[in-house]
């Protein structure tokens, strides 16, 4: 906590202010970071225009939530650190937007806008894609966040985008 504290320009007993102990910050920013999630699958759900600039819209709010340090952002992938109290809703709240992502994939691969796939597969490789940023990216490297937010997003929409699946090129060239 006096960690914590520091960081935040607080005094340890300003800290306790706020919240009772380190589940209830680690909480408040989770939860912050789903809020924010589900803002920007909200505007993806409800934007006119094609469906992969949609999806590179949400990518990008998704990497920006992680690595732009706001309200500790990336703790929520450390949603297991949590009680079991606080666990659960945090939980919750993540489920509701995988599957909201989840809907807007299977949408694009029945539409023909997404390359034929398992909806379900194809979420969590794009969500994971997104997620990892959190763990390599340093704010003092080469490119700033916004940047590395914008070509994460590209590569994560280009993996679900229709096209030749590399296994079944494969095969057919083994057999040519």
């Amino acid at each position: 906590m006096r960690d914590i504290a520091v960081a935040a320009d607080l005094s340890p007993g300003n800290l306790y202010t706020y919240f009772r102990g380190k589940d209830e910050i680690l909480f408040f920013c989770q939860d912050r970071a789903l809020d924010r999630l589900l803002a920007a699958l909200a505007r993806a759900r409800t934007a006119r225009g094609p469906l992969a600039a949609r999806l590179h819209g949400l990518a990008v709010a998704h990497v920006l939530c992680l690595v732009d340090d706001v309200d500790g952002s990336a703790a929520h992938l450390e949603v297991d650190a949590l009680p079991a109290r606080l666990r659960a809703p945090i939980v919750a709240k993540r489920d509701r937007y995988e599957r909201g992502v989840r809907a807007l994939v299977a949408a694009g691969i029945r539409r023909g806008d997404l390359g034929p796939t398992d909806p379900t597969v194809a979420t969590r490789a794009f969500l994971g894609a997104l997620n990892w940023t959190a763990h390599w990216f340093r704010p003092d490297g080469p490119h700033p966040a916004d940047r590395v937010a914008r070509i994460v997003a590209d590569y994560a929409v280009r993996g679900l985008a229709p096209g030749e699946p590399a296994e079944r090129g494969e095969n057919e060239r083994r057999t040519a």
